[in-house]
């Protein structure tokens, strides 16, 4: 299955609570919900394709149980999201949550990254992080994420759970695609490519490399 990360982040990499203020609280965070004022149709759209594409889904506790209570009580055939959510496979990573009540729920209790790469192996689609701020620092480390999908909001934050934060493993991006939608936001595809350690020089005229 191809790994793919999925996520929205501020212009300085913040990844907390962008759907509203009680959606991530923890350190202090109190500037939930700065995604709100950017959504519009064409978000909705990347937004809907991403789940199109899912087979399983794999998530972190903290996003797990933040998102169940509110897509459970969506029920509506035509919002692709909710049936996405209620419907596929999920993979749970938690040490404390043992007996999951959303249905097709299995739990990841221990040695995420070799059970991660073992469900990469099966044959299938896609198997999608969303959100899960721990959980996707935990398999970007481990090299195991194939693709990025990123939503860039035109909001700085300051503060907050970011992506990349300091001690991530270096890392460098092929830009497969990007769109910018209506309200400003712009959606990025990347796929991991080898880090180099060099740069290009650029001659001054004078014969020397700065």
């Amino acid at each position: 299955m191809k790994l793919t990360l999925n996520t929205f982040l501020s212009l300085d990499g913040v990844m907390q609570g962008p759907g509203g203020p009680d959606e991530d609280v923890s350190g202090g965070f109190d500037l939930g919900g700065w995604l709100v004022p950017h959504v519009d149709e064409d978000f909705g759209r990347i937004v809907d394709g991403w789940f199109a594409q899912a087979e399983a889904l794999l998530l972190g506790r903290t996003t797990y149980q933040m998102m169940q209570p509110y897509w459970e009580q969506v029920t509506d055939p035509d919002n692709s999201v909710a049936t996405a959510m209620n419907t596929l496979p999920k993979y749970l990573v938690s040490a404390t949550v043992t007996e999951p009540t959303w249905q097709n729920t299995r739990v990841i209790s221990n040695d995420v990254a070799g059970a991660v790469a073992g469900l990469k192996s099966r044959p299938g689609g896609e198997l999608q992080v969303h959100g899960s701020h721990r959980l996707a620092r935990t398999l970007h480390d481990a090299g195991l994420v194939d693709e990025y999908r990123l939503i860039l909001f035109p909001v700085a934050l300051g503060k907050g759970k970011r992506l990349f934060d300091d001690g991530a493993v270096p890392s460098a991006f092929e830009l497969v695609d990007s769109t910018i939608t209506g309200a400003g936001a712009v959606a990025l595809t990347l796929r991991p490519k080898p880090f180099g350690t060099g740069y290009i020089g650029v001659d001054d005229g004078r014969g020397t490399v700065q």
